[in-house]
């Protein structure tokens, strides 16, 4: 899927380089509050595997159903690809896009074409070098492989030429976002001879990154090991890792205590249990967002009123109230406040009113009653009762109708009402093209996109991301994206993750996981 659908359990480019950390790191630290509560040990467990040396046993809600990162997208699990896979930049703790395998690049003087230079040495698992063609077949097969789920992701990118270690990528327009937009999320480079093979590689992959995969029982269980060969290994000091598909959400803190587990995925719900259990608690910054999903071509919400009426019904302190235990916030917006893509001016545009809602149903044609809407969602959600409930009482009566291949009649359009909350995008300008463009995976009234939003957008993409107006010119593409029909916007909140005492702590960097530096005592 192009991004992740997150159910809530009942769950050294000179231009585009410098200014934007710093932008970031100021939104961020307004944006999220880090929550670190070391407090005494869980203990227990914290043996190594069978090859010896320290070991994460990490259990998630969101393991991977694809090792093929073409297929996996960029939606959650790309933190856990990531253990196996490595890509072009990555994200620091500020924000912005640092060097991974390409140690730096360039834009030529126009903005359309930047050059990616590669560190030599490396190879992937398997043997095969990491040069400047590994880079280009693995942007051509995001692009044209059927199953792709990051084609629409990389439509700047018209060609790339590939000259032993660097890789220039030629553009369709100018685009100053690209290295913040190729790292983990959205081009996690494989082995070229592992993906001929697609299929083999979605259950067995081939990468660059700091873990070699030696096992997998898929929907379970995934064994690595440290790779010796990869980039930074020498800063690894992780030696094996046992990543298991997380029980209920109920058990985790259990597991955690008795050792089973040493990190794992929170629910704000199993917070307050997993501190009192002597476990750190801490909040990573994220781009998260969650929304109801409206296809305008297709009726009732092919009329503006009927629209307007669903997003004046939306109460967003409920959801915040019984969702998120106190780390969320309500937001109308594809970001959180503080980050610089959210837009002050845009806020509140349509408050809570159901006397509105009730009189511009009517207005629609619509009595108490007589509007019947089918909630198509991939499994139980409570944000879907909540929906539900809020909906009724302006009378529009709604089914939540459970599809497990939901995916499929979601990105193909073909849906009418539904639900999503995403990870966002490193990039905020693809963050919004994703919700808001003509093609974006996230739009589902697709091909609608909103008067303004595309010369909006491409004004973002030809701002350096150091430009003194990056930010005003950012939040104006925000502003055009926002007057969409497609999308009502609920709430946010960070990721939540729980970890023994054992485990040192882990860079903040927003919505990524960066196992560099990190520790496991008493291994």
């Amino acid at each position: 899927m192009p991004a992740h659908l997150i159910t809530r359990r009942p769950g050294a480019d000179r231009r585009s380089n410098r200014g934007a950390g710093r932008l970031r790191a100021a939104a961020l630290a307004t944006a999220f509050v880090a929550v670190l509560t070391p407090v005494l040990s869980a203990c227990g467990g914290e043996s190594a595997a069978s090859g010896g040396g320290s070991t994460l046993k990490w259990t998630s809600s969101y393991f991977p159903t694809h090792w093929d990162p073409v297929v996996g997208g960029s939606g959650a699990q790309f933190r856990e690809l990531a253990l196996a896979y490595a890509s072009l930049t990555r994200t620091d703790e500020s924000g912005k896009a640092v060097p991974d395998l390409a140690k730096s690049w360039e834009y030529n003087d126009k903005g359309d074409e930047i050059t990616f230079h590669l560190r030599s040495g490396l190879k992937f698992s398997d043997g095969e070098p990491v040069d400047a063609a590994a880079v280009k077949a693995a942007v051509e097969r995001a692009q044209k492989q059927k199953n792709s789920a990051l084609f629409g992701d990389l439509t700047s990118i018209e060609s790339v030429d590939a000259d032993g270690l660097d890789a220039v990528l030629h553009l369709s327009q100018v685009d100053y976002q690209i290295p913040q937009l190729l790292g983990q999320r959205v081009l996690q480079i494989a082995s070229p001879k592992a993906a001929e093979n697609p299929e083999e590689l979605d259950q067995n992959p081939v990468g660059a990154g700091p873990f070699v995969v030696t096992q997998v029982i898929p929907g379970t269980k995934a064994l690595l090991k440290k790779n010796p060969d990869y980039w930074d290994a020498k800063n690894i000091h992780i030696d094996n890792v046992e990543l298991t598909s997380a029980p209920d959400a109920s058990t985790v803190v259990s597991g955690l205590q008795t050792g089973v587990y040493n990190f794992a995925d929170l629910e704000p719900s199993q917070a307050s249990a997993a501190k009192k259990a002597g476990l750190d608690v801490f909040v990573q910054p994220g781009f998260n967002a969650s929304n109801l999903s409206l296809n305008v071509n297709k009726a009732p919400f092919d009329n503006d009123k009927v629209v307007d009426a669903v997003r004046h019904a939306v109460n967003r302190e409920e959801f915040v109230d019984k969702l998120t235990f106190g780390y969320g916030e309500v937001t109308d917006q594809p970001f959180p406040k503080g980050y610089e893509a959210y837009d002050p001016k845009s806020e509140n545009a349509y408050p809570y009113d159901p006397a509105k809602s009730r009189k511009l149903l009517a207005e629609a044609g619509y009595k108490s009653g007589d509007l019947k809407l089918n909630l198509v969602i991939p499994a139980e959600d409570p944000q879907a009762e909540i929906v539900q409930s809020q909906l009724a009482e302006v009378g529009i009566k709604v089914t939540i109708k459970i599809d497990k291949n939901w995916a499929t009649p979601f990105f193909a359009k073909d849906l009418t009402f539904s639900l999503y909350s995403t990870t966002g995008r490193d990039s905020a300008a693809q963050t919004l093209t994703a919700h808001f463009g003509p093609d974006g995976p996230l739009n589902l009234s697709t091909p609608y996109e909103p008067d303004g939003f595309e010369a909006a957008i491409a004004k973002v993409r030809k701002t350096p991301l150091d430009a003194p107006d990056y930010t005003r010119v950012l939040q104006a593409a925000t502003r055009a994206g926002l007057e969409s029909k497609a999308l009502v916007f609920t709430y946010s909140q960070p990721n939540l993750i729980a970890k023994s005492r054992s485990i040192s702590d882990l860079p903040k960097n927003p919505a990524h996981i960066d196992w560099t530096g990190v520790t496991i005592s008493g291994s």
